[in-house]
């Protein structure tokens, strides 16, 4: 299995076997269960549709119920896909296990939301001029943002200000230092996008 469902605990830090004091975040990963089965003959690709965290039955729509029923379970918050060939029944549960002899793993998020930024901030500009010689309110802005007589346009992509965060962000390998089966926790070395208690993917 390429991967589980978690939720992102916190941050904490750990030691290591040398005595170095390792900054590392703590990920909920799983129980997940299968809930649909994809297969190259009816689906046209191979993959798994894994469930995670409880919901309440009148909350959720009669469609998924449907998917929920067939699988043997319960009504689940979340899903996510996996592309994955391999041997797991419907209605199979898949716990933090898989991950017990992985070294690396990386691990997609939803960034906090920042609202709408400026240039500063959202991009790292460094400011217009210097305040002191006659400038008003012009040190935070961007400055010239496209050609005046030719092309007289401005270019897709400009960098400005707008809505920062909230964006999907996988951080790539991330060490694992930690498996925890009976609590179904991951330690990873490093920081992950997105607030505490917020939905994560863990992949090998």
């Amino acid at each position: 299995m390429p991967g589980l469902i978690g939720r992102k605990i916190g941050m904490t830090s750990v030691f290591s076997a040398d005595g170095k004091n390792v900054p590392c975040t703590v990920i909920e990963a799983g129980p997940c269960v299968v809930t649909q089965v994809k297969t190259i003959e009816n689906d046209g690709y191979a993959a798994l549709q894994l469930a995670f965290g409880e919901m309440k039955e009148k909350n959720t729509t009669k469609p998924m119920m449907g998917v929920f029923k067939k699988a043997g379970t319960t009504p689940k918050r979340h899903l996510a896909e996996f592309k994955f060939d391999g041997e797991h029944t419907l209605g199979e549960t898949i716990t933090v296990d898989i991950f017990n002899d992985v070294e690396f793993v990386d691990v997609v998020g939803t960034s906090k939301g920042k609202g709408f930024q400026g240039v500063m901030k959202r991009h790292g500009f460094g400011g217009v001029g210097q305040s002191t010689h006659g400038q008003d309110d012009r040190a935070r802005k961007p400055g010239s943002i496209g050609a005046c007589s030719y092309p007289a346009k401005v270019f897709k992509g400009m960098r400005m200000g707008g809505h920062m965060g909230g964006e999907r962000v996988t951080t790539q390998n991330l060490k694992v230092l930690k498996v925890i089966p009976e609590h179904n926790l991951i330690l990873v070395k490093g920081s992950v996008a997105g607030c505490n208690g917020s939905t994560v993917l863990i992949e090998k």
